[in-house]
């Protein structure tokens, strides 16, 4: 086992086993099965984004409050689209190249899924497709933004257009 491997499984054990005491109030009926959950997530974590590619725990906790923020605009923006009576819509497809390892491009993919009015729905050839519900709504800036973030927090610096 190389010392890049032991140091990110002990980095996503501390991050992983912090969720689950947070969600499970630390209850020592749920220790077991936190365990085996954790063990889990750590093997599952370590085939999407494997330990040559380090995570960045400062990156991810910078980035948190600006998903966080996003996320609360944008929801407010869909509900204000979907109760005014016009109901502005541009429904459409945007298709973001981008070098993210497939690990990585998973996790951006969810993340633009749990912001309103973006659903990552795969890739193809190596671009990232969303359904938009407002192509006019900035989001040909926002999504390569987005994937610079990812790229940052894994520790790669992320090449100019992607």
């Amino acid at each position: 086992m190389t010392r890049t491997l032991l140091t990110a499984i002990i980095r996503r054990a501390l991050l992983l086993g912090g969720v689950w005491l947070a969600l499970t109030g630390g209850a020592a009926d749920d220790l077991a099965l936190g365990v085996v959950a954790v063990g889990m997530a750590i093997w599952l974590s370590l085939r999407l984004l494997p330990a040559s590619q380090p995570l960045v725990l400062w990156r991810l906790a910078r980035h948190a409050p600006r998903f966080i923020f996003g996320s609360i605009i944008s929801g407010a923006d869909v509900a204000r689209r979907a109760f005014s009576p016009d109901m502005r819509l541009n429904p459409g497809w945007l298709e973001i190249p981008n070098d993210l390892p497939d690990g990585a491009r998973v996790v951006l993919g969810g993340e633009l899924s749990l912001m309103p009015g973006t659903l990552s729905a795969g890739s193809k050839d190596g671009k990232l497709l969303v359904h938009l519900l407002d192509r006019d709504a900035g989001f040909e800036t926002a999504i390569p933004r987005e994937a610079e973030e990812i790229a940052e927090i894994i520790g790669r610096t992320p090449r100019a257009g992607t």
